[in-house]
């Protein structure tokens, strides 16, 4: 497989992660997203949004991150990803979906750059009013789902990580980037640690991709 992605993409991370985890051999082709290389006419080719990740598995052309490990959660099932029963699926998909659906778009890169450009938003305004708020909303509500929920385990559902797990990394290490306090979150960064002691989530990391 082919992934077209950018090392501080968290959304790229993610899939990182996910190709990982299922012990999927992938090729790493870097899309400078400061660069622009995301508009450019041969990327948009392939991904007319202009956004990474972009997955290529034989003549199959895959986009969206979460879309992504859906697909290979149904390709490759093993390890699993989701719980087998109903109730568990949902709150697995309920909890990942906090920070792919409410905090992650909200402080997208394109996001931060129209308030910066567009609106006159200063530095402050964008990566401490804006970004800091929207982490603390979703990390909040994470955290207060895994504290009080039975089934959270080492990791966000049981003791094998899953969907949640690859969604709490990225968005830690951008909270992290951001200098956003974390310790009103004991939960979520015991689990966010034991993530990090395998090797599928260290190897995923911006500082170890080639670019």
């Amino acid at each position: 497989m082919k992934l077209y992605g950018f090392s501080r993409s968290s959304a790229a991370f993610r899939v990182r992660i996910a190709l990982n985890l299922k012990g999927i051999a992938w090729e790493h082709i870097n899309i400078s997203l400061p660069d622009g290389d995301q508009f450019d006419d041969s990327y948009k080719t392939l991904n007319p949004q202009g956004r990474v990740p972009t997955l290529i598995d034989g003549d199959n052309v895959l986009y969206q991150s979460m879309a992504i490990l859906e697909y290979l959660e149904e390709t490759h099932p093993e390890p699993a990803f989701l719980p087998s029963d109903p109730v568990g699926r949902a709150r697995v998909r309920g909890l990942a979906d906090i920070i792919a659906c409410d905090i992650h778009p909200l402080n997208n890169l394109a996001v931060l750059k129209f308030m910066s450009r567009e609106m006159g938003a200063d530095k402050d305004a964008v990566n401490v009013t804006w970004y800091q708020h929207w982490i603390y909303e979703g990390f909040n509500a994470l955290e207060a789902h895994l504290a009080a929920d039975s089934e959270t385990g080492t990791f966000a559902h049981g003791d094998a990580p899953g969907l949640v797990d690859i969604c709490i990394v990225p968005q830690v290490f951008n909270a992290q980037r951001y200098e956003c306090d974390l310790s009103p979150y004991p939960r979520l960064m015991g689990i966010f640690a034991e993530c990090m002691k395998l090797e599928a989530f260290d190897n995923a990391q911006p500082s170890k991709q080639p670019d």
